[in-house]
Formats: structure tokens, C-alpha cells, sequence
């Protein structure tokens, strides 16, 4: 099975069409349509078997998906692998990149990795560090920054590496970031925003939005900018979540009339699709389209966007 996949991800980067599906959510964020992406945990273990039927059984209302790199710092699966498991289902991965594990030397192989197995959509981000995860020992590494390795990234796709050494063939990348429009300093994220797309970000996912008019301020603010924002959507499972988001997550802020529909409903998944569904549709005029973080209620996603309306 391994040799066969193998030459089946060698003759797929070989024909015209370059990959197997993999334009469908770079095109469709040049074309200006509406996206929808979600995240995907990788396993701790081998066995993919779940991670690939979530994607399956969403495969018709989503255009790609985040694979996470030990989501929370806990060690898991590596997400170029999963990824690739993605690639060979047919579908549309968007491959994080955090600085948190790797040097600059591991991090440009891994880039070239994806990149020769047909994982076109890169997400590049610094991550949670390591005291907070399964592995508290740990020595984070973060040898490049987020900057550094946005440049790096780019910098591959024209042939060469962050040092200038040439490359004998280049990769082809769709290049993204992440952005918190709830920052408590809004001028100085920015302006950080701006340093990414100088360094090669061409779209951006967002910290999960609560707050239509204060995304609305901000998306008017970066609109010069002119490049794709995909507002994070996250369904708020219990009252208590949404206070420990509240309390420990820079840049969210859950209102209380959203903590006191969860906390008097009794059907609490049926009430949180519908706040995250009128969330999308005050937001949707402003973004380039969402990106629902479910964190294990991925089977809501469906009826999020029906009644949303983008799907």
C-alpha cells in the first residue's frame, strides 16, 4: 500500500493539471467566492480512519481544511502527514506551519515535503508553547519567526531558500496567516498584519468573532489591504467555556446575552448552532467567508451553514 500511494503522489504532481484537486480553495479565493474552511486534529497514533470520515462526511459543505500541528502543544500525529492522507482522498488541506517545534532548516524541508506531495495551502503561525501541552518539558524552538517564516515560504516558490540557495524545482504555495481583530492593541496587530503580507501572506484566518460591529470596524480599517479574511466561527459548548475563553483567550470576548442563551437552553447544541449561524450572517458582507472551529461538534457544521445561509 505504501509504494502504491507513493507513485501515486509522484504521477499526480506529473500531470497538466499539476495536482490532484488542489486549486479549488486558492481559486475560489481569487475569484472572490465566499469560503468556508475548519480545522482537523490529527490523531495521537496512526490510525486516521476518524480524522478522514470527518472530512469525508464534510467534503460537500467545505472547501478546505486546517490540519492542526499538536493542536494545544499536545504531540499528535505529524501534519504533513495528514495532509497528504487528505490529498490522496481528494480533498483540500491547509497545512499550519508552526515555528514552536522545528529550526529554520526542518521547517523549509517540511515546506518542500508538502509541497512534493501536493499540499498546496500553507498557514504559517508561531503556536502554543509547549509548557501548556502533554510534553511540559519540552524546549520550544521558534529559531524563525512568524515573519521569518512567511518570507521563507514565499521565498521558496521562486526557487530558493531563505538564504538564496538555489532549488532545483520550486513548490507552489497559497500562502495564509492568522489575525486577531480582538486584539487589545487593534493599531499594533495591524500593523503586524501588514509585515505579513510584506513577508508573503495572501489571505488570513481570523480569532473566533462574537462581535459583528467590532469585526465590521476592522475589517473596514484592513480593507486597503485588499486580500481575503476568513472570520473565525467558534460554536460555544457551555457557559463555562465561554468564561474561561473570556478569561484566559486574548481577543475573544463571548457577550453575555450569547453566555446566557447557552446557559438557560436545553438543548445546548441546537442553540449554539443558531447563535454561530447569526453570527455568519451578520458578518458575511464583511469577509471572504468563515472558518468554523467545532472542536469535536464538527457534525453541526452542516446545519451551521444551512442556516446561515452560505451553503
Amino acid at each position: 500500500m505504501f509504494l502504491y500511494l507513493t507513485k501515486l503522489t509522484h504521477n499526480a504532481r506529473n500531470l497538466d493539471t499539476g495536482a490532484i484537486n488542489m486549486t479549488k480553495f486558492s481559486t475560489k479565493l481569487n475569484q472572490g467566492e465566499f469560503v468556508i474552511t475548519t480545522e482537523l486534529t490529527p490523531p495521537k497514533g496512526t490510525d486516521l480512519g476518524t480524522l478522514l470520515k470527518t472530512a469525508g462526511d464534510l467534503k460537500n459543505h467545505v472547501d478546505a481544511f486546517n490540519v492542526t500541528d499538536s493542536h494545544n502543544a499536545r504531540m499528535s500525529l505529524s501534519p504533513l502527514a495528514a495532509a497528504s492522507a487528505l490529498v490522496q482522498a481528494g480533498l483540500d488541506p491547509i497545512l499550519q506551519m508552526t515555528t514552536r517545534d522545528r529550526n529554520r532548516i526542518a521547517l523549509q524541508s517540511d515546506m518542500l515535503g508538502a509541497g512534493y506531495l501536493g499540499v498546496e495551502n500553507l498557514v504559517c503561525m508561531g503556536g502554543d508553547p509547549p509548557h501548556l501541552g502533554d510534553h511540559p518539558d519540552a524546549k520550544p524552538v521558534f529559531d524563525f519567526s512568524t515573519l521569518e517564516l512567511l518570507d521563507a515560504a514565499s521565498k521558496l516558490t521562486t526557487g530558493v531558500d531563505s538564504t538564496g540557495n538555489k532549488l532545483n524545482a520550486s513548490p507552489v504555495f497559497n500562502i495564509g496567516a492568522v489575525v486577531n481583530p480582538g486584539a487589545d492593541n487593534l493599531d499594533k496587530e495591524i500593523e503586524r498584519l501588514k509585515e505579513k503580507i510584506d513577508n508573503g501572506a495572501r489571505f488570513f484566518q481570523t480569532q473566533a468573532i462574537f462581535d459583528k460591529h467590532a469585526f465590521e470596524d476592522f475589517c473596514n480599517r484592513v480593507a486597503s489591504f485588499n486580500l481575503p479574511m476568513i472570520a473565525g466561527i467558534l460554536p460555544v459548548k457551555s457557559a463555562k467555556m465561554a468564561a474561561h475563553m473570556n478569561s484566559n483567550v486574548p481577543g475573544i470576548n463571548v457577550p453575555d446575552d450569547i453566555i446566557a442563551k447557552i446557559s438557560s437552553s436545553d438543548q445546548v447544541k441546537i442553540t449554539s448552532t443558531e447563535i454561530s449561524a447569526a453570527i455568519i450572517r451578520d458578518i458575511s458582507p464583511y469577509c471572504a467567508g468563515v472558518h468554523l472551529m467545532a472542536i469535536g461538534w464538527e457534525a453541526l457544521i452542516p446545519a451551521i451553514l444551512e442556516q446561515a445561509g452560505v451553503r
